[in-house]
């Protein structure tokens, strides 16, 4: 039987190598296109309000115009970000440049003369004086000689993400404008065999993915809303950027909370140089951590919870090992996609492969929710 139904194995194998051989050489063109099939399942609703919502004259705008507004929305919300961050992020830098160290120093001398005994059990002296350490310490992030190269990179990556943006917004375009287009394109350089069931899988795909990048955007709309509240109220300079900045690097999975508390603590520091350690600056301090711990309680117990019941379908200890797999493949990138990509594989699973066991397993109480 087996040498009967060789030749099928060896052009299923040879079919498999030319095609991972044609996405290993047109991986750039190919990534364009997936990002901006994630955009256009994003941009949807947008779409469709304007097509359901706006008149023009008595009129509604057709499919083309609601298009090139979806994509305008995006550059005008992306572009607000950077208009607003690029001020802040130049005025930190600038505070950084013209630090005043011996002040740094005075803020810090009591914890730092207090904590340099229980250091110094653990084998680590500082015998030099504290201006001088912070000073040293600074000075190792950008060195003046780096400069040139660094501005040198950022012009050519500039150009390479500008022409990626391009590239993607202008499919994103043609996806919002001319909806299953990405179905048509895959079932086109699909075996009239399976071509059902790719148009299924797609299908099945795009709702998923489309309500959980929704439930994402809802996430970060009610940090950012709950964060800024919050510290406003409490007396945190800064608190939009703090909320701004939480919720989106909140994306990335455990890590990300971390990541956006740390940052928050160092804005506050680097906000309030001229108070008493412990009379002001940590009393403040501790109100951005209890800020942030209540805030990841809410994500932890209704967000999150919320997002993947809708969309994923997926048992907790089942995501948290897809992002373990997601981090050991590609660090950061890997774990912030995890999600998307078990989604994708689950699908695709059991559309072809639901005869095996652990198919069926995995995929046995997946349910694809119904578009409104």
């Amino acid at each position: 039987m087996f040498k009967k139904n060789i030749g099928k194995y060896v052009l299923i194998i040879f079919s498999l190598a030319i095609t991972a051989y044609i996405f290993y050489v047109f991986k750039g063109i190919i990534s364009y296109i997936l990002m901006a099939w994630i955009l256009s399942m994003i941009g949807r609703p947008v779409m469709h309000f304007f097509q359901r919502k706006i008149k023009i004259g008595k009129y509604h705008p057709g499919a083309g115009l609601s298009a090139g507004m979806t994509i305008l929305t995006f550059l005008l919300f992306f572009g607000g970000l950077v208009l607003y961050f690029t001020p802040v992020i130049l005025q930190q830098a600038g505070n950084l440049a013209d630090v005043d160290y011996d002040q740094i120093a005075q803020t810090l001398e009591e914890p730092f003369q207090r904590w340099k005994p229980k250091l110094a059990k653990y084998g680590i002296h500082a015998d030099q004086p504290l201006p001088r350490i912070l000073q040293e310490s600074f000075s190792k992030f950008i060195e003046p000689t780096d400069v040139a190269n660094i501005f040198k990179g950022a012009i050519t990556a500039l150009g390479t993400i500008l022409m990626g943006i391009f590239s993607v917004l202008f499919i994103t375009f043609f996806f919002l404008k001319e909806e299953g287009l990405f179905t048509r394109i895959v079932a086109a350089v699909t075996p009239n065999k399976y071509e059902k069931q790719v148009k299924n899988a797609i299908e099945d795909i795009s709702t998923m993915l489309s309500r959980y990048f929704r439930g994402i955007l809802i996430q970060v709309l009610l940090i950012t809303t709950f964060i800024t509240i919050a510290l406003n109220f409490l007396g945190v300079n800064n608190a939009f950027l703090i909320g701004l900045f939480a919720a989106l690097i909140n994306v990335i999975p455990y890590i990300g909370p971390l990541i956006g508390g740390i940052f928050a603590i160092i804005l506050t520091i680097s906000s309030n140089l001229e108070m008493s350690f412990y009379a002001e600056l940590m009393p403040l301090i501790s109100k951005v951590i209890l800020v942030f711990m209540v805030m990841q309680l809410l994500d932890g117990f209704v967000l999150q919870p919320y997002i993947f019941s809708n969309s994923v379908s997926a048992h907790p200890l089942e995501i948290f090992l897809v992002i373990l797999i997601g981090a050991q493949i590609n660090g950061i990138t890997g774990m912030v996609l995890a999600i998307p990509a078990y989604t994708v594989i689950r699908v695709i699973a059991r559309e072809f492969l639901f005869r095996f066991k652990v198919v069926q397993k995995l995929t046995g109480g997946m349910e694809i929710p119904e578009e409104a």
